[in-house]
Protein backbone atom coordinates (compact mmCIF):
# COMPACT_ATOMS: atom_id res chain seq x y z
CA UNK A 1 0.00 0.00 0.00
CA UNK A 2 1.32 3.44 -0.94
CA UNK A 3 -0.82 5.34 1.55
CA UNK A 4 1.19 6.05 4.74
CA UNK A 5 -0.33 4.81 7.97
CA UNK A 6 -1.53 7.42 10.45
CA UNK A 7 0.55 7.98 13.59
CA UNK A 8 0.09 5.19 16.14
CA UNK A 9 -1.65 5.88 19.47
CA UNK A 10 1.46 4.93 21.45
CA UNK A 11 5.01 6.17 21.30
CA UNK A 12 8.47 5.50 22.68
CA UNK A 13 10.74 8.51 22.98
CA UNK A 14 14.46 7.81 23.26
CA UNK A 15 16.52 10.70 24.58
CA UNK A 16 19.64 10.22 22.48
CA UNK A 17 21.39 13.13 24.20
CA UNK A 18 20.93 11.34 27.53
CA UNK A 19 22.13 8.08 25.98
CA UNK A 20 25.28 9.77 24.68
CA UNK A 21 25.82 11.48 28.05
CA UNK A 22 25.50 8.13 29.81
CA UNK A 23 28.15 6.59 27.55
CA UNK A 24 30.50 9.51 28.13
CA UNK A 25 29.96 9.27 31.90
CA UNK A 26 30.65 5.53 31.92
CA UNK A 27 33.69 6.03 29.69
CA UNK A 28 35.03 8.60 32.16
CA UNK A 29 34.30 6.31 35.11
CA UNK A 30 36.24 3.58 33.31
CA UNK A 31 39.42 5.57 33.90
CA UNK A 32 42.24 4.59 31.57
CA UNK A 33 40.00 1.97 29.97
CA UNK A 34 37.65 2.71 27.09
CA UNK A 35 33.95 1.96 27.32
CA UNK A 36 32.30 -0.18 24.68
CA UNK A 37 28.56 -0.69 24.42
CA UNK A 38 26.27 -3.72 24.66
CA UNK A 39 23.74 -3.16 21.88
CA UNK A 40 22.23 -6.65 21.83
CA UNK A 41 18.47 -7.21 21.86
CA UNK A 42 17.87 -4.13 19.68
CA UNK A 43 19.76 -1.92 22.14
CA UNK A 44 17.87 -3.41 25.08
CA UNK A 45 14.57 -2.71 23.34
CA UNK A 46 15.18 0.94 22.48
CA UNK A 47 16.17 0.45 18.84
CA UNK A 48 19.49 -0.03 17.04
CA UNK A 49 18.62 2.56 14.40
CA UNK A 50 18.19 5.19 17.11
CA UNK A 51 20.81 4.19 19.66
CA UNK A 52 23.87 2.96 17.75
CA UNK A 53 24.43 6.22 15.83
CA UNK A 54 24.17 8.18 19.09
CA UNK A 55 26.68 5.89 20.79
CA UNK A 56 29.01 5.99 17.79
CA UNK A 57 28.90 9.77 17.62
CA UNK A 58 29.57 9.99 21.36
CA UNK A 59 32.85 8.16 20.78
CA UNK A 60 32.06 4.46 21.27
CA UNK A 61 34.16 2.17 19.08
CA UNK A 62 33.35 -1.39 20.23
CA UNK A 63 29.86 -2.89 20.14
CA UNK A 64 28.59 -6.18 21.52
CA UNK A 65 25.65 -8.24 20.23
CA UNK A 66 24.51 -11.72 21.21
CA UNK A 67 23.38 -13.27 17.90
CA UNK A 68 24.79 -13.23 14.40
CA UNK A 69 21.35 -12.11 13.22
CA UNK A 70 21.95 -8.82 15.05
CA UNK A 71 25.11 -7.92 13.12
CA UNK A 72 23.57 -6.49 9.95
CA UNK A 73 21.48 -3.84 11.71
CA UNK A 74 24.46 -2.60 13.75
CA UNK A 75 26.80 -2.75 10.75
CA UNK A 76 24.67 -0.20 8.94
CA UNK A 77 26.11 2.36 11.35
CA UNK A 78 29.59 1.13 12.34
CA UNK A 79 32.29 -1.01 10.68
CA UNK A 80 31.50 -4.68 11.22
CA UNK A 81 35.02 -5.24 12.55
CA UNK A 82 33.97 -3.27 15.64
CA UNK A 83 31.12 -5.69 16.36
CA UNK A 84 31.70 -8.63 18.72
CA UNK A 85 29.23 -11.53 18.66
CA UNK A 86 29.01 -12.95 22.15
CA UNK A 87 27.52 -16.36 21.33
CA UNK A 88 30.42 -17.22 19.07
CA UNK A 89 30.69 -19.61 16.10
CA UNK A 90 28.36 -22.46 17.01
CA UNK A 91 28.60 -23.96 13.51
CA UNK A 92 30.44 -23.55 10.22
CA UNK A 93 27.75 -21.21 8.88
CA UNK A 94 28.56 -18.78 11.69
CA UNK A 95 32.23 -18.81 10.70
CA UNK A 96 31.34 -18.17 7.07
CA UNK A 97 29.06 -15.29 8.04
CA UNK A 98 31.77 -13.78 10.23
CA UNK A 99 34.21 -13.83 7.34
CA UNK A 100 31.65 -12.40 4.92
CA UNK A 101 30.71 -9.52 7.21
CA UNK A 102 33.90 -8.85 9.15
CA UNK A 103 32.23 -9.15 12.56
CA UNK A 104 34.40 -10.91 15.15
CA UNK A 105 33.26 -13.95 17.13
CA UNK A 106 33.69 -14.33 20.85
CA UNK A 107 35.11 -17.84 21.23
CA UNK A 108 33.47 -19.65 24.15
CA UNK A 109 34.89 -23.17 24.06
CA UNK A 110 37.74 -25.25 22.76
CA UNK A 111 35.33 -26.62 20.14
CA UNK A 112 34.52 -23.11 18.92
CA UNK A 113 38.23 -22.28 18.90
CA UNK A 114 39.02 -25.30 16.74
CA UNK A 115 36.12 -24.49 14.40
CA UNK A 116 37.30 -20.89 13.98
CA UNK A 117 40.89 -21.92 13.29
CA UNK A 118 39.78 -24.60 10.81
CA UNK A 119 37.74 -22.00 8.94
CA UNK A 120 40.82 -19.83 8.44
CA UNK A 121 41.52 -18.30 11.83
CA UNK A 122 42.31 -14.65 12.26
CA UNK A 123 41.25 -12.04 14.78
CA UNK A 124 38.65 -13.06 17.35
CA UNK A 125 37.76 -12.53 20.99
CA UNK A 126 37.77 -15.07 23.84
CA UNK A 127 35.48 -15.50 26.84
CA UNK A 128 36.88 -17.09 30.00
CA UNK A 129 34.34 -18.30 32.54
CA UNK A 130 35.41 -17.17 36.01
CA UNK A 131 32.29 -18.25 37.90
CA UNK A 132 29.03 -17.31 36.21
CA UNK A 133 28.95 -20.69 34.40
CA UNK A 134 27.19 -19.62 31.23
CA UNK A 135 29.63 -19.28 28.34
CA UNK A 136 33.43 -19.36 28.17
CA UNK A 137 36.36 -21.69 28.49
CA UNK A 138 37.25 -22.93 31.96
CA UNK A 139 40.36 -21.28 33.45
CA UNK A 140 42.18 -24.61 33.40
CA UNK A 141 41.74 -24.69 29.61
CA UNK A 142 43.76 -21.48 29.19
CA UNK A 143 46.83 -23.39 28.02
CA UNK A 144 44.99 -25.69 25.60
CA UNK A 145 46.44 -25.90 22.08
CA UNK A 146 43.14 -24.77 20.52
CA UNK A 147 43.34 -21.57 22.57
CA UNK A 148 47.02 -21.02 21.82
CA UNK A 149 46.22 -21.06 18.10
CA UNK A 150 43.84 -18.07 18.37
CA UNK A 151 44.61 -14.43 17.50
CA UNK A 152 42.79 -12.84 20.43
CA UNK A 153 41.89 -9.18 20.42
CA UNK A 154 39.66 -8.96 23.52
CA UNK A 155 40.05 -11.44 26.36
CA UNK A 156 36.94 -11.15 28.49
CA UNK A 157 34.96 -12.58 31.36
CA UNK A 158 31.63 -11.66 32.92
CA UNK A 159 30.91 -10.72 36.53
CA UNK A 160 28.05 -12.58 38.18
CA UNK A 161 27.37 -10.33 41.17
CA UNK A 162 28.79 -6.91 40.38
CA UNK A 163 25.54 -5.28 41.50
CA UNK A 164 26.19 -6.61 45.02
CA UNK A 165 29.01 -6.25 47.52
CA UNK A 166 29.92 -9.88 47.08
CA UNK A 167 33.13 -11.76 47.73
CA UNK A 168 32.53 -13.35 44.34
CA UNK A 169 33.63 -10.13 42.64
CA UNK A 170 37.11 -10.40 44.09
CA UNK A 171 37.41 -14.09 43.33
CA UNK A 172 36.39 -13.53 39.71
CA UNK A 173 38.87 -10.68 39.41
CA UNK A 174 41.66 -12.91 40.67
CA UNK A 175 40.68 -15.73 38.33
CA UNK A 176 40.56 -13.36 35.36
CA UNK A 177 43.97 -11.90 36.16
CA UNK A 178 45.40 -15.41 36.33
CA UNK A 179 43.93 -16.31 32.94
CA UNK A 180 45.12 -13.03 31.41
CA UNK A 181 48.66 -13.84 32.52
CA UNK A 182 48.59 -17.07 30.51
CA UNK A 183 46.56 -16.23 27.40
CA UNK A 184 48.11 -13.81 24.85
CA UNK A 185 45.67 -11.02 23.99
CA UNK A 186 45.55 -7.42 22.85
CA UNK A 187 42.88 -6.05 25.21
CA UNK A 188 41.23 -7.31 28.41
CA UNK A 189 37.64 -6.69 29.51
CA UNK A 190 35.81 -7.69 32.68
CA UNK A 191 33.49 -4.92 33.90
CA UNK A 192 29.85 -4.60 32.89
CA UNK A 193 27.75 -1.58 33.95
CA UNK A 194 27.85 -2.48 37.63
CA UNK A 195 31.46 -3.58 37.36
CA UNK A 196 32.48 -0.08 36.30
CA UNK A 197 31.35 1.12 39.73
CA UNK A 198 33.68 -1.39 41.42
CA UNK A 199 36.71 0.73 40.52
CA UNK A 200 39.83 0.74 38.41
CA UNK A 201 40.91 -2.78 39.36
CA UNK A 202 38.01 -4.12 37.30
CA UNK A 203 38.37 -1.79 34.30
CA UNK A 204 41.37 -3.32 32.48
CA UNK A 205 41.43 -2.02 28.87
CA UNK A 206 37.75 -2.07 27.92
CA UNK A 207 34.49 -1.97 29.86
CA UNK A 208 31.21 -3.31 28.50
CA UNK A 209 28.29 -1.24 29.83
CA UNK A 210 24.78 -2.26 28.87
CA UNK A 211 21.93 -1.44 31.24
CA UNK A 212 23.45 1.81 32.50
CA UNK A 213 23.68 3.18 28.96
CA UNK A 214 19.91 2.99 28.70
CA UNK A 215 19.16 4.58 32.07
CA UNK A 216 19.56 1.71 34.53
CA UNK A 217 21.42 2.20 37.81
CA UNK A 218 22.69 -1.23 38.90
CA UNK A 219 24.75 0.22 41.77
CA UNK A 220 24.20 3.32 43.87
CA UNK A 221 27.61 4.73 42.94
CA UNK A 222 26.28 5.36 39.43
CA UNK A 223 23.10 7.15 40.47
CA UNK A 224 24.42 10.67 39.96
CA UNK A 225 25.97 9.89 36.59
CA UNK A 226 23.15 8.12 34.74
CA UNK A 227 20.25 9.92 33.10
CA UNK A 228 16.89 8.35 32.13
CA UNK A 229 16.70 7.57 28.42
CA UNK A 230 13.26 6.16 27.57
CA UNK A 231 9.77 7.58 27.95
CA UNK A 232 6.63 5.73 26.90
CA UNK A 233 3.31 7.43 26.20
CA UNK A 234 -0.06 6.06 25.09
CA UNK A 235 -3.26 7.72 23.94
CA UNK A 236 -6.77 7.30 25.30
CA UNK A 237 -8.94 5.48 22.77
CA UNK A 238 -12.30 5.96 24.47
CA UNK A 239 -13.81 7.39 27.65
CA UNK A 240 -16.89 5.95 29.29
CA UNK A 241 -18.94 6.20 32.46
CA UNK A 242 -19.40 3.22 34.75
CA UNK A 243 -22.26 2.71 37.13
CA UNK A 244 -21.84 1.14 40.55
CA UNK A 245 -21.62 -2.64 40.16
CA UNK A 246 -20.25 -2.65 36.60
CA UNK A 247 -16.99 -4.50 36.02
CA UNK A 248 -13.92 -3.91 33.84
CA UNK A 249 -11.86 -6.25 31.70
CA UNK A 250 -11.24 -9.97 31.52
CA UNK A 251 -12.57 -12.05 34.41
CA UNK A 252 -14.22 -8.93 35.89
CA UNK A 253 -11.41 -8.49 38.42
CA UNK A 254 -12.44 -4.87 39.05
CA UNK A 255 -15.98 -3.84 39.98
CA UNK A 256 -16.98 -0.21 40.42
CA UNK A 257 -18.23 0.67 43.92
CA UNK A 258 -19.67 3.94 42.69
CA UNK A 259 -20.25 5.83 39.45
CA UNK A 260 -16.95 6.68 37.80
CA UNK A 261 -15.38 7.90 34.56
CA UNK A 262 -12.75 5.65 32.98
CA UNK A 263 -10.50 5.70 29.92
CA UNK A 264 -9.39 2.86 27.65
CA UNK A 265 -5.73 3.39 26.73
CA UNK A 266 -3.81 2.02 23.75
CA UNK A 267 -1.14 -0.11 25.42
CA UNK A 268 -1.04 -3.71 26.59
CA UNK A 269 1.09 -6.75 27.09
CA UNK A 270 1.84 -7.02 23.36
CA UNK A 271 3.70 -3.73 23.80
CA UNK A 272 5.66 -4.96 26.80
CA UNK A 273 3.31 -3.61 29.45
CA UNK A 274 2.84 -7.01 31.04
CA UNK A 275 -0.14 -8.14 33.07
CA UNK A 276 1.86 -8.31 36.26
CA UNK A 277 2.43 -4.55 36.01
CA UNK A 278 -1.28 -3.85 36.29
CA UNK A 279 -2.20 -4.39 39.95
CA UNK A 280 -1.40 -1.33 42.06
CA UNK A 281 0.10 0.64 39.19
CA UNK A 282 -1.15 3.73 37.39
CA UNK A 283 -0.60 5.81 34.29
CA UNK A 284 -0.09 9.56 34.64
CA UNK A 285 -1.33 12.77 33.15
CA UNK A 286 1.05 15.42 34.37
CA UNK A 287 1.01 15.01 38.14
CA UNK A 288 -2.35 13.22 38.12
CA UNK A 289 -2.17 9.51 38.95
CA UNK A 290 -4.67 7.35 36.99
CA UNK A 291 -4.93 3.87 38.58
CA UNK A 292 -5.16 0.84 36.30
CA UNK A 293 -8.47 -1.00 36.61
CA UNK A 294 -8.74 -4.74 36.03
CA UNK A 295 -6.38 -6.84 33.94
CA UNK A 296 -3.99 -5.56 31.34
CA UNK A 297 -5.20 -6.77 27.93
CA UNK A 298 -3.16 -7.52 24.85
CA UNK A 299 -3.57 -4.02 23.39
CA UNK A 300 -5.37 -1.99 26.07
CA UNK A 301 -5.58 -0.99 29.70
CA UNK A 302 -8.41 0.83 31.45
CA UNK A 303 -7.66 3.63 33.91
CA UNK A 304 -9.63 5.61 36.47
CA UNK A 305 -10.00 9.21 35.28
CA UNK A 306 -11.11 10.65 38.63
CA UNK A 307 -7.90 12.67 38.97
CA UNK A 308 -8.23 14.07 35.42
CA UNK A 309 -11.94 13.99 34.56
CA UNK A 310 -11.68 16.30 31.55
CA UNK A 311 -9.50 13.98 29.48
CA UNK A 312 -10.91 12.81 26.16
CA UNK A 313 -10.11 10.30 23.43
CA UNK A 314 -6.76 11.29 21.95
CA UNK A 315 -5.29 12.60 25.20
CA UNK A 316 -1.75 11.32 25.81
CA UNK A 317 -0.81 9.63 29.08
CA UNK A 318 2.63 8.81 30.44
CA UNK A 319 3.20 5.10 31.00
CA UNK A 320 5.44 4.24 33.98
CA UNK A 321 8.71 2.96 32.56
CA UNK A 322 11.22 4.22 35.10
CA UNK A 323 13.47 1.19 35.20
CA UNK A 324 14.96 2.27 38.53
CA UNK A 325 11.63 2.63 40.33
CA UNK A 326 11.15 -0.62 42.20
CA UNK A 327 7.62 0.35 43.20
CA UNK A 328 6.40 0.16 39.60
CA UNK A 329 8.48 -2.78 38.45
CA UNK A 330 6.09 -5.37 39.92
CA UNK A 331 8.83 -8.01 40.25
CA UNK A 332 10.30 -7.34 36.80
CA UNK A 333 13.99 -6.53 36.65
CA UNK A 334 15.14 -3.31 34.94
CA UNK A 335 16.53 -5.49 32.14
CA UNK A 336 13.10 -7.03 31.58
CA UNK A 337 11.34 -3.66 31.63
CA UNK A 338 13.48 -2.58 28.69
CA UNK A 339 13.80 -5.73 26.63
CA UNK A 340 10.09 -6.65 26.69
CA UNK A 341 9.15 -3.44 24.89
CA UNK A 342 7.00 -4.49 21.95
CA UNK A 343 7.72 -3.93 18.30
CA UNK A 344 4.88 -1.46 17.85
CA UNK A 345 6.56 0.85 20.34
CA UNK A 346 10.02 0.42 18.84
CA UNK A 347 8.65 1.43 15.45
CA UNK A 348 7.07 4.65 16.71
Amino acid sequence: MSEPAPPPPLRLTVDTAALAANWRALDALSGAARAGAAVKADCYGLGVETCVPALRDAGCETFFVAHWSEVAAVARHVPASRIAVLHGPVNDADCAYARATGALPVINSREQAARWTASGGGACHLMVDTGINRLGIAPEEAGAPEIAALEIDILMSHLASADEDSAMNGSQLAAFRAAAAIIPHHRASLANSAGIALGSDYAFDLTRPGLALYGGVPRGELAGAIRPVAQVEAAILQCRNLESGESVGYNATFTARHAMRVGTVSIGYADGFLRQRGPGNALRYGEARLPILGKVSMDMVVVDLAAAPDLVAGSWLTVPWDINDAAQQSALSPYELLTVIGGRLRRC
